[in-house]
């Protein structure tokens, strides 16, 4: 007899808390950059803009690896339903985050906003050169 999705879980190890953190250390590499060059462009008020962008960015990839590993440890569905939620939430948490502080002295809403869309995408493409994907190592491919 087939087991429906509600009961179905998976109690393996979870891979996406080693996604994200291998993800928020390659933040932490291009993160000099990234703030240097907003610094000659927009002055300190953009890399202060850009430096919370980049914290609004990895938070945001580490909120994700924890709710999709919580919901399957307790039933596929609910990690579906925590995919889908998940990214509303996530998304309307960082429009919260953007709309506190835009009234404050420091915020540069075109380095934020570049910051927020180019860090997303390009952590992304940077981090599919490492993720496995494999029943062996579902996680990171090993090194060496």
């Amino acid at each position: 007899m087939s087991e429906s999705l509600a009961t179905v879980r998976d109690d393996g190890p979870a891979p996406e808390p080693q996604i994200a953190g291998d993800l928020a250390r390659r933040a932490l590499y291009v993160a000099p950059v990234v703030l240097g060059v907003s610094a000659a462009v927009w002055g300190i008020d953009g890399a202060i803009s850009t430096g919370y962008a980049m914290v609004l960015v990895v938070a945001n990839f580490a909120l994700a690896a924890g709710i999709l590993s919580w919901t399957a440890r307790i039933s596929l569905a609910l990690l579906m339903a925590g995919a889908m939620f998940g990214f509303v939430l996530r998304l309307a948490l960082i429009f919260a985050a953007v709309w506190l502080v835009q009234d404050l002295f420091w915020f540069e809403p075109v380095p934020l906003g570049l910051t927020i869309i180019v860090t997303h995408l390009g952590l992304l493409a940077w981090e599919t050169r490492y993720v496995s994907a494999t029943l062996a190592f579902p996680a990171l491919k090993p090194r060496g």
